[in-house]
C-alpha cells in the first residue's frame, strides 16, 4: 500500500537517494530534526523567529545541532519545519553547509511533534535519530545508537534526571532499561515517580512507526507513539546518560542554556569527557537510618540533603548512589519495593531542586538462614560494598574520573570501598557514624552531616561554597 502524499512543501533537497538497504547496521547516519514549534513563549524577545533559529552563544540553535550531528558521523539530515519554515530553509541554504546533506519539509498545517515525521517514513532509512528543534545537546550520538542496536530496540529515548521532574514527561524503566510506562505531566500528588526524564532525543527503527503512518490527526511522541509501542510489546529502551541535553523553549530555560554555554558546560567537540563525581551511600547518609528500609513511605531525607546535592552539582560533580540492599536476598523486600523507595528518594530530592545521575544497587547477601530468603541471590559477589563492582559500573556508564571523585558514607565499608577504588572519602557522623567497625579504614575527612561533607569536598576540590 502506498503512503499518502506528504502534506508539505518540499523546500530543498540535496544529494543522492536516501534509502538504505535492509540488513546489518553498525552506525546510524541520518537525523530528523523536528523544528515546527512556533516559539510563542519566546516571541516577545525574538518576534516571529522559529525556535530552531534562536541564537545561543551567538549562533542559531539549528547550527549547533547540525555541527553536533556532523561530528557524530551523521551525513544526512531531514528538517521538518512549520512556523516560519521559509526562514529555516533560507538558513540551511543549498550548499550542504556544516558537512551534512540536508532537506527541509514545511508543514501545510500543524501535525504534532511526530505527525510530520510519520508522513515521510518512506523517505527515511531503516534507523535514524530524532532531535527536537528546541533542544540543545552535546551527546555522543553513535554511542547511543550502539546501545539501541545492541538491544535490538524499536525505539530508544535518551533519559536523564533534571531539577524540575514535576513538570516533565517521566519514564519508568526496569533494571534492564526497558521502558514499561511513560508518565506525562501533570503528575498526581499522591504518587512517587523516579526522576527519569524523557529528553526528546531518540533513535528510531522506521518500521516501528508504521501503525501511525496514515493517522488523520496530530501525532505526538510521548502521548501516542511511545505509549502505543509499549502497549503493543515493542522494545522501547531508556538510554540513561549524564550528557548535556536541555530544552530552551521558554525564556527561563533559554537563560539557563546561555549561562551553561558561557560557563563552558556545553562542549560539542567532547560530549563524553570524563567528569568528577561524588558517590553516596544511601541509608544513614542521604536518608535517615531506620534499620532495613522496606517501604517507600518510611523514607526521610537527612536534613540538608537536597541543599548539599545542589551545591555539589553546581560545582560540576556527577552525583551517584551506591547502596547494598540485602533486604532483597533476605526476602524482606522485593525489587519492586526497592524501586519504589528509590522513586520516593528521587522525588523528595527533586522538591529541593536536586537530582542524582544514577542509583546502583547490590541485591545480594552472602549469608543464609533467613525465612523467605531467595537462594539465587545468596552469593559472594563483586558488587556488595566494600567490593568495587557498583563503582566500576558507574565509572564506565557515566565516564567518571576517579582521581577527582569522592565517596560519602556512614559506614566503614563505604570508606574501605573508596580506598579500593582510589576515591577520597568523607565519613559522616549520621547513621552508623562508623560504629559498625567492620573494616579498619580511615577516611580522609570526618563531617557532622551531609551538608558539612559537601562543604569539605568543595573546599578541598578548589570549588568553595
Amino acid at each position: 500500500m502506498n503512503s499518502p502524499a506528504p502534506p508539505f512543501n518540499r523546500v530543498s533537497a540535496l544529494g543522492r537517494s536516501w534509502r538504505v538497504e535492509q540488513g546489518s547496521i553498525d552506525a546510524v547516519d541520518h537525523t530528523v530534526i523536528v523544528a515546527g514549534g512556533k516559539g510563542t513563549r519566546l516571541a516577545q524577545q525574538f518576534g516571529q523567529m522559529p525556535k530552531a533559529l534562536v541564537p545561543i552563544g551567538g549562533k542559531p540553535l539549528l547550527q549547533h545541532q547540525l555541527e553536533l550531528v556532523a561530528r557524530s558521523g551523521v551525513t544526512q539530515v531531514t528538517i521538518l519545519a512549520g512556523h516560519q519554515g521559509d526562514q529555516i530553509s533560507r538558513f540551511v541554504g543549498e550548499d550542504g553547509r556544516y558537512g551534512v546533506e540536508t532537506q527541509v519539509f514545511v508543514e501545510d498545517e500543524p501535525l504534532g511533534n511526530a505527525g510530520a515525521l510519520v508522513r515521510v517514513l518512506d523517505l527515511l532509512p531503516e534507523q535514524f535519530f530524532v532531535l527536537y528543534g528546541d533542544v540543545m545537546a552535546a551527546v555522543d550520538l553513535q554511542r547511543m545508537a550502539r546501545h539501541h542496536l545492541d538491544f535490538g530496540a524499536d525505539f530508544t529515548s535518551l533519559a536523564h534526571p533534571n531539577d524540575h521532574p514535576w513538570d516533565s514527561d517521566l519514564l519508568e524503566a526496569d533494571f534492564e532499561g526497558r521502558v514499561t510506562a511513560i508518565h506525562a505531566y501533570p503528575h498526581p500528588a499522591d504518587r512517587y515517580f523516579g526522576n527519569l526524564v524523557n529528553a526528546a532525543l531518540y533513535v528510531v527503527r522506521r518500521e516501528a512507526l508504521r501503525p501511525w503512518e496514515r493517522a488523520e490527526r496530530h501525532v505526538d511522541f510521548t502521548k501516542d507513539i511511545m505509549p502505543g509501542l509499549i502497549a503493543s510489546g515493542r522494545r522501547v529502551m531508556a538510554y540513561r546518560s549524564s550528557e548535556y541535553v536541555k530544552d530552551m523553549g521558554t525564556p527561563e530555560r533559554l537563560l539557563k542554556v546561555e549561562a551553561d554555554w558561557r560557563a563552558g558546560k556545553i562542549n560539542l567537540a567532547e560530549p563524553r569527557r570524563r567528569a568528577p563525581a561524588v558517590f553516596f551511600d544511601r541509608d544513614g547518609t542521604l536518608n535517615v537510618e531506620k534499620g532495613f528500609l522496606r517501604h517507600a513511605d518510611a523514607l526521610e531525607l537527612t536534613p540538608g540533603a537536597g541543599e548539599a546535592l545542589v551545591a555539589l552539582r553546581k560545582a560540576g560533580f556527577r552525583l551517584v548512589v551506591l547502596t547494598n540492599q540485602p533486604v532483597i536476598a533476605r526476602g524482606e523486600a522485593s525489587e519492586s519495593d526497592v524501586r519504589n523507595i528509590h522513586r520516593r528518594l528521587e522525588w523528595e530530592l527533586g522538591k529541593a531542586g536536586a537530582y542524582l545521575d544514577a542509583i546502583y544497587m547490590c541485591p545480594h547477601h552472602p549469608d543464609s538462614g533467613f525465612a523467605g530468603e531467595r537462594p539465587e541471590l545468596k552469593m559472594l559477589c563483586d558488587c556488595r560494598k566494600p567490593a568495587t563492582g557498583l563503582f566500576e559500573r558507574a565509572r564506565l556508564d557515566l565516564n567518571i574520573d576517579p582521581s577527582a571523585s569522592w565517596m560519602i558514607g556512614d559506614q566503614t565499608r563505604d570508606i574501605e570501598m573508596a580506598k579500593r577504588a582510589g576515591l577520597r572519602s568523607v565519613l559522616v557522623q549520621t547513621g552508623s557514624a562508623g560504629r559498625d567497625r567492620r573494616f579498619v579504614a580511615t577516611p580522609d575527612y570526618f563531617a557532622a552531616n551531609l551538608q558539612i561533607a559537601a562543604e569539605t569536598i568543595l573546599q578541598h576540590s578548589g570549588a568553595g561554597l
